[in-house]
């Protein structure tokens, strides 16, 4: 992975690192070609049985998960994205699927605009919600993760499961000394300017350029806990199974993560 060259990161970066045609094609063919990976599927099946739920997925990008939920049989779908281009794309998808029922809106997960995102009436809030593909762990700086987590808590109803994913900085030996290296980098003030804080990560490869936090297991459950979420489960992908090529050139390895509204 290449780094970048650039100024300090902010929210604007990411927005319109996701909005460059480079990235809007990588993520919109992932939607159209490749689906829901079967770890997903395993975890959505489990922990979201009702498929008459109202759910919630932020970080919906063009689509991939969204549709995946509608295929599974879960009619009351809300995504949003703070990438207009993807919401775009998620739309167009959503129309040639035949889902046109599934509200797609351009919303920050930082600042989300509950009026907008509760129609019903009277208001009820979601049975559920998603974050997948690391999409949290794409906002930059911990305070403003908590601020999504907060947000996306105060739409759950209580017991809701809420379901993301991170990568891990401990999952292997290899990135566990990665990490050590970049400690000392840390350490002596010779990290990368651009980045906010420790854990970040910004590179460029064939989806474009990327910003990304990886937590240690530790951060996320002390987040989840400040933000008003129960931690039930947590495993690593490889965990559930060995995936496709396709999704393994995709992605990484991640960390899947279940919590509840308290």
């Amino acid at each position: 992975m290449k780094p970048t060259t650039g100024s300090k990161i902010t929210a604007e970066t990411v927005r319109a690192d996701f909005n460059d045609p480079q990235a809007v094609v990588h993520y919109t063919r992932a939607a159209h070609f490749l689906g829901l990976w079967k770890s997903e599927r395993v975890l959505i099946e489990r922990f979201f049985p009702d498929r008459n739920a109202s759910l919630l997925e932020a970080g919906c990008g063009s689509g991939r998960v969204t549709i995946g939920l509608w295929d599974l049989g879960f009619r009351r779908l809300t995504a949003f994205d703070f990438a207009e281009e993807l919401v775009a794309q998620a739309q167009a998808l959503a129309a040639a699927r035949d889902a046109k029922a599934i509200r797609f809106l351009h919303a920050d997960a930082t600042a989300l605009p509950e009026r907008q995102l509760i129609v019903d009436i009277p208001p009820t809030r979601f049975g559920g919600a998603l974050f997948m593909f690391n999409g949290l762990m794409q906002i930059p700086g911990r305070e403003n993760r908590r601020a999504a987590l907060r947000n996306l808590q105060s739409l759950c109803r209580d017991g809701a499961p809420f379901l993301f994913t991170t990568h891990d900085r401990d999952h292997s030996p290899v990135e566990r000394a990665s990490w050590r290296l970049e400690k000392l980098r840390w350490d002596s003030g010779k990290q990368d300017p651009r980045l906010v804080e420790f854990g970040d990560r910004y590179f460029e490869d064939e989806a474009g350029r990327t910003f990304m936090h990886l937590p240690d297991r530790t951060e996320i459950l002390v987040d989840l806990a400040a933000t008003g979420w129960r931690h039930e489960h947590d495993v690593l992908r490889r965990e559930l199974g060995r995936e496709s090529p396709a999704v393994r050139d995709f992605s990484d390895e991640c960390r899947f993560w279940v919590a509840r509204r308290t």
